[in-house]
């Protein structure tokens, strides 16, 4: 459930079970973001421009904006990306399409353990998930012929997540691994071919919902 908090420029939206507690947030902006505080977000704190420019940099899509002064609304950057976290998530970033709803932004489990699937709950930390943030270019370097289209993300019953349409594949460090429009990733959290589904979801026994 979406939570808003409605200022006089601007109402920003929280939905709790997809934050990552990446703390960008509070860190960024701690006079509009404090969980310490009650309510924790204050929509007044600082200029809503700021506020906007902040909440495209969380990660997971946990936080969303609307502008009430211009109606301006968060847009998608022209190419569909995902970065793989050292030892964390896929962070997904473009125009997309996950569990059959539009997002910008969205952070999805590769270690198996989340509660809330595909999404990260942050369980990969109590888990102790190992996996490099640097894996090894594929060398397929094939992009769609619409950099802008929308990316289907598709998660398949006990088996990987399925990325359909143009989408560049990063290190968390922003080196591109891989272009196409098709990619298969591990959420299993056993693939030796990392960010990749290798098929170790099957003896692993990995259970899931799929889409």
């Amino acid at each position: 459930m979406v939570k808003t908090y409605t200022g006089k420029t601007i109402e920003i939206g929280f939905e709790m079970k997809r934050c990552i507690h990446a703390r960008n947030c509070f860190l960024k902006l701690p006079q509009v973001f404090d969980p310490k505080r009650r309510p924790w977000v204050s929509p007044d704190a600082a200029p809503a421009e700021e506020i906007t420019a902040m909440i495209r940099t969380c990660p997971s899509g946990a936080l969303t904006f609307r502008r009430l002064d211009t109606e301006a609304v968060e847009t998608p950057p022209g190419i569909n990306r995902v970065a793989v976290l050292e030892n964390g998530p896929n962070a997904f970033h473009g125009n997309l399409v996950v569990a059959g709803e539009s997002a910008t932004r969205a952070t999805l489990c590769r270690c198996g353990k989340t509660k809330n699937p595909p999404f990260c709950d942050y369980s990969h930390v109590d888990a102790k998930f190992e996996a490099t943030g640097e894996p090894a270019t594929t060398g397929k370097d094939a992009p769609g012929e619409d950099a802008g289209e929308a990316l289907q993300i598709v998660a398949h019953e006990n088996g990987p997540i399925e990325a359909r349409g143009a989408l560049e594949i990063t290190s968390g460090t922003g080196h591109r691994l891989h272009r196409g429009t098709r990619a298969f990733l591990c959420r299993c959290g056993q693939s030796k071919n990392k960010p990749f589904c290798d098929g170790s979801h099957k003896d692993a026994g990995f259970e899931a919902p799929g889409d």
